[in-house]
């Protein structure tokens, strides 16, 4: 069935779906709410991204969290002895378990943020889905998928609630475009490190994309694709940065390397079968991307600096495979009231960029790109490291993932941090209602 790619829980509406006081760093942290109260451009300014001074740039991509209504939104296809406790508070767990761990210089959620049918306020649900990355105080953006809508918020509600809530550097859209499809479609620029000469300028270029959610096309039945008029937009911004990178100070001789990130896959996912990629693709259906091909991947090619795409939607498919220099991964599905397959652990996926030495000693321009992915188990295993792509034949080798991140005691029991969680959630519902809403577009 289109409108929906899993079983929905009958869950009961009435209950106090306060939870945005999963903003737990420290106890008063609950107290502040999600939306922004300073402006936005002064806000995206204040977190200009750039690169550590190890030389790294790292993203953390959650994709397909399904959220609802927190504690009372049970979870789908776990095995029978979590039925009973598994509720969104594992998909909160979860989150924090991950910036924990990896400490990533950027979140992005990649869509099917919330379930907007199983959502008793699309705001609310927002408020706590977005929570562990707004405590962490780590900047983070989010792209919508084809489930966000269909709450109590129209698509371009949702995506301007996001625009208004903290540390965000989403954008509702180009600023500089008049008329362009879709609620998301924006850029960041990642500088080179402070103090080195590419600090003004932007190594590694990231780009976010609304793939829609349903066709509008009364003859075409399935899934949305990316238009024309986004297509230009990409196209013209490339060529914009890729302009300014070769030129001075310090030109360089072709593009910086980007990274695309949107929900639903381009057809050309069904490229690859098990001898050419690396992970899985478990989807009876295979690849579920739209029965158009708008010819996004041929714009991808031409332009020649996106090095890989990033897409949530298929939950068990969890692969990248490389096809005309361009990786198209997916990072598997996250959400614990997102299908899922009873035993097959939810996970989520990490790309780290990392910068070439100079002569000099000094951080230079992108020299690799790699992934893997971490499972929800006790460990938060790391699997599939590969290199997606390097400067250099030499770096394509597999990284060793088998030394895995041991948490602190108090991080590594998930039952206990989801109790504790359902906890605050509760002292919150007896009375803090209301906050941070808005109104349906």
């Amino acid at each position: 069935m289109i409108l929906s790619k899993r079983f929905v829980f009958d869950t009961n509406k009435n209950m106090c779906m306060n939870f945005m006081i999963l903003m737990v760093m420290v106890s008063w942290f609950w107290l502040i709410p999600a939306t922004s109260s300073s402006s936005l451009p002064q806000q995206q300014e204040n977190q200009k991204l750039r690169f550590d001074q190890n030389g790294e740039f790292k993203i953390l991509q959650v994709a397909d969290m399904h959220y609802a209504d927190g504690k009372n939104t049970l979870c789908l296809d776990v095995l029978p002895s979590q039925n009973a406790s598994c509720t969104d508070l594992n998909t909160t767990a979860f989150i924090q378990r991950m910036i924990l761990a990896e400490k990533p210089n950027l979140i992005v959620f990649t869509g099917d943020n919330i379930f907007g049918f199983d959502s008793s306020d699309s705001a609310k649900s927002m408020d706590a889905a977005f929570a562990p990355a707004i405590a962490s105080n780590i900047p983070w953006v989010a792209v919508l998928g084809n489930h966000d809508q269909e709450g109590s918020l129209s698509r371009e509600g949702v995506m301007k609630y996001i625009v208004g809530m903290k540390n965000t550097l989403s954008k509702l859209n180009p600023p500089e475009v008049h008329i362009i499809d879709g609620f998301g479609n924006y850029n960041l620029e990642v500088g080179g490190v402070q103090g080195t000469v590419f600090e003004n300028k932007s190594v590694l270029n990231l780009y976010f994309l609304d793939s829609g959610d349903y066709s509008k096309v009364p003859a075409i039945f399935g899934y949305d694709w990316i238009k024309p008029s986004q297509q230009l937009w990409f196209e013209r911004m490339s060529a914009k940065l890729r302009k300014a990178y070769i030129k001075g100070p310090v030109p360089q001789k072709e593009a910086a390397p980007g990274l695309a990130y949107f929900h639903i896959p381009l057809p050309e996912y069904a490229s690859f079968d098990s001898s050419n990629f690396t992970g899985v693709k478990m989807e009876p259906d295979g690849i579920s991307s739209a029965s158009v091909n708008s010819g996004f991947f041929t714009t991808l090619v031409e332009a020649g600096d996106v090095k890989a795409v990033f897409t949530g939607h298929d939950h068990l498919n969890d692969f990248c495979g490389k096809l005309m220099d361009i990786q198209l991964c997916y990072a598997g599905g996250f959400g614990y009231h997102a299908y899922g397959k009873a035993g097959w652990s939810r996970r989520a996926r990490v790309v780290v960029a990392s910068l070439e030495k100079t002569d000099k000693g000094s951080w230079g321009d992108v020299k690799s790109i790699k992934s893997w992915k971490r499972l929800d188990d006790q460990h938060l295993t790391g699997i599939d490291g590969e290199v997606l792509w390097s400067k250099s034949f030499r770096d394509y080798e597999m990284l060793d993932l088998k030394a895995q991140i041991v948490l602190k005691p108090e991080e590594k029991n998930r039952t206990t941090i989801a109790h504790k969680f359902m906890n605050w959630e509760e002292k919150f519902c007896q009375g803090n209602h209301g906050k941070n809403q808005i109104g349906g577009n």
